[in-house]
């Protein structure tokens, strides 16, 4: 196919026309992107109050009526003229801009490519004025509110090639009741009502940022949230954080805004899902509404048209203190810290499930995870094998197999006969320290010693005279029974607790490596478990190589992993925290993470997973009966285990059902 001969024209001054309509291109380029540069002009004008009326999802027309400080009838014309503004007067003023708007072009940019007109009236004015058309049009006399409204008709009327990219109606009133949002979110001081075709949508009152986030995002994540307020030199970061059980499938729940303009930053976008690595997973996405605020000199807001993306004088400094202030919100997220679940179950919600415990901790019917990807299986025995290339903690969770055991495995109750529920004697839940040890242990002699040393406080007597234990040292209560081997009942003061063992414990191991891991960074000795008898197994050609040529990794890791043969390994060491895995499994799930992400990546990016890979293996497994002392082991650590409220994988450890709730399923009361 030919290119088409240029066309010789010598070079000319365009025409201001067509110099707005190709900024147009740039700025305006859909209805959204109208009513996004309206609503800023609102906003820097001082509004407390706006009003959005779109007519055919904005394309027909968009008004926008403010009640800011509006603009004198003398300067109409300039607000229509190009690079016109009262925001910005020199480079100094450029480079600390603090205003939303600055170019000076969007309303120009508008007025040629649709019929604008602007009514506006200032506090001291006798009555409003208008312009229409362009800033050579007339302003006369009109009626009008202190304020200023901006009407804009029939988009693209001029150029029909641009409006034939336009999608559906729908499709296009969503952009902009979307950009509303993104707006009214940043901005709880301020009023908005949006109507769409004469029917009125979406209407906030003045609220706080609690409110106004709850009602945009809905009840689901004003349940699971958690409020960030942290401040490092001049940089300040507030909002909300989504606990990972409010993760979406898509990332249409992040709103980051940098001095109250909302951004998409790679730099921002990243240092949020670093902060969330150790607790979400997998391919879902968090949800959040942050605000950082610092000096605008620190912040490049000319970098983009449209002014959705912006350059850190000191990237790495925004990127530390934005990952930090995240992470140690959802590092405090345990019992200890909040006192209740992250999102207490209702009634309603237990009786319109009819597998309710799965449903309740994030389990399929099936005994799966229900958000997609899990660790390794929960049956009987460790779960893994070599074959496939996919991580173990992708891998669905095998199917629970119940057998027999169709009751629950109730134990001697923890509590004084006779004592209050939320106020044990001392003698009736205390546990020693070896106890606490025994929860470790895989096997019978584990749950046997445990149950031995718990023998004298399985049933204390009712004379003990030591003071009552504080509620706030036990947010978590005492266990009651063991159900199907899976779940854990315990009782607070709120109610009930339930618990999913494996995925608490999990956690709780999780989190020990991790820091074993850090420590050895640091210095510190990695402690590992010498193996009696190696561990030998047949291993391919390409495990061989592995260990041969990633060895220091391994090592790092705490494993010592020979090539006895060209087909023979031999595991000789392991983490002494999980010295009670499968050893052959362990290590095929190793070599295959470290094969296919390379040695440095895993220690480096790759090393939460692989690390939630290896404490799934040694977690506690379904089916797994355990002693009173074992699961009130198993509650005292997940009080003092940071994040323990969700397991790695983003699922619930733990909910609270409240008294009220079990009362309305026996209709107590009513």
């Amino acid at each position: 196919m030919n290119a088409p001969v240029p066309t010789h024209r010598p070079i000319q001054q365009l025409p201001d026309q067509l110099i707005s309509q190709i900024a147009a291109g740039e700025v305006v380029e859909r209805p959204s992107a109208v009513v996004k540069e309206l609503l800023e002009n609102a906003l820097d004008a001082g509004a407390t109050q706006v009003t959005i009326r779109l007519e055919e999802g904005g394309v027909k027309r968009i008004a926008i009526t403010d009640n800011g400080k509006g603009i004198p009838p003398e300067e109409l014309p300039l607000a229509l003229a190009r690079h016109a503004t009262s925001k910005i007067a020199s480079l100094s003023e450029l480079e600390n801009v603090n205003t939303l708007g600055f170019r000076g072009e969007a309303l120009a940019s508008i007025a040629s490519v649709a019929a604008v007109s602007i009514t506006s009236r200032t506090p001291n004015a006798a009555h409003a004025w208008e312009i229409v058309g362009s800033h050579q049009g007339t302003v006369s006399p009109s009626s009008g509110a202190f304020g200023t409204t901006i009407d804009v008709q029939d988009l693209y009327f001029n150029t029909p090639a641009r409006r034939k990219f336009l999608k559906s109606e729908q499709t296009e009133y969503g952009h902009c009741a979307e950009v509303v949002r993104r707006i009214a979110l940043a901005r709880p001081d301020v009023s908005f009502s949006l109507t769409h075709n004469g029917r009125t949508i979406d209407h906030w009152n003045v609220s706080e940022a609690a409110k106004r986030s709850a009602q945009i995002l809905g009840s689901e994540f004003a349940d699971a949230r958690l409020p960030v307020d942290e401040a490092a030199g001049p940089l300040r970061l507030q909002g909300y954080v989504g606990l990972p059980t409010a993760s979406k499938a898509r990332a249409d729940g992040q709103f980051f805004y940098v001095n109250g303009r909302f951004v998409r930053d790679k730099l921002l976008v990243h240092a949020v899902k670093a902060a969330y690595q150790d607790v979400l997973h997998g391919d879902r996405f968090p949800t959040y509404v942050l605000a950082l605020e610092l000096d605008p000199a620190m912040v490049d807001v000319n970098v983009h048209p449209s002014k959705i993306e912006v350059r850190f004088r000191d990237s790495r400094a925004v990127h530390q203190f934005v990952f930090h202030a995240v992470q140690r919100t959802l590092a405090q997220t345990s019992a200890t810290a909040h006192g209740s679940a992250p999102a207490p179950v209702s009634a309603a919600e237990i009786a319109a499930s009819s597998s309710s415990l799965d449903s309740i901790l994030g389990r399929s019917p099936g005994g799966n995870f229900g958000l997609g990807g899990g660790a390794s299986g929960l049956g009987g025995g460790s779960s893994g094998g070599s074959g496939g290339g996919t991580p173990a903690w992708r891998r669905p969770h095998e199917q629970t197999t119940f057998g027999s055991q169709l009751t629950p495995t109730f134990s001697p109750s923890p509590f004084p006969p006779g004592s209050r529920w939320d106020a044990p004697a001392a003698g009736g839940v205390a546990q020693r320290t070896d106890s606490y040890g025994a929860l470790f242990k895989d096997g019978v002699g584990g749950a046997q010693e445990a149950r031995e040393a718990a023998a004298p406080y399985a049933a204390p007597s009712i004379q003990a005279t030591a003071p009552p234990a504080s509620d706030d040292d036990f947010p978590l209560g005492f266990a009651l029974a063991q159900l199907h081997g899976i779940y854990i009942l315990a009782q607070n003061r709120k109610g009930l607790v339930l618990v999913d063992m494996h995925a608490a414990h999990e956690r709780i191991l999780y989190e020990q490596i991790k820091n074993a891991l850090d420590a050895q960074a640091e210095g510190e000795q990695m402690q590992v478990q010498q193996m009696l008898i190696p561990v030998t197994f047949f291993a391919d050609a390409i495990e061989v190589g592995t260990v041969q040529e990633h060895g220091d990794t391994l090592q790092a890791l705490g494993f010592d992993i020979a090539a006895l043969s060209p087909t023979t390994l031999a595991v000789r060491a392991v983490p002494t925290l999980l010295k009670n895995a499968d050893a052959q499994t362990l290590a095929r799930d190793v070599l295959r993470d470290v094969r296919e992400y390379g040695g440095s990546r895993v220690l480096i990016e790759r090393r939460n997973e692989l690390l939630g890979t290896l404490a799934c293996h040694t977690a506690v497994r379904a089916n797994r009966i355990l002693a009173v002392p074992e699961m009130n082991a198993l509650l005292r650590q997940m009080e003092a285990t940071e994040r323990a409220d969700q397991c790695n994988h983003g699922r619930p450890t733990w909910v609270q059902l409240e008294i009220s709730a079990l009362d309305k399923l026996f209709l107590r009361g009513q």
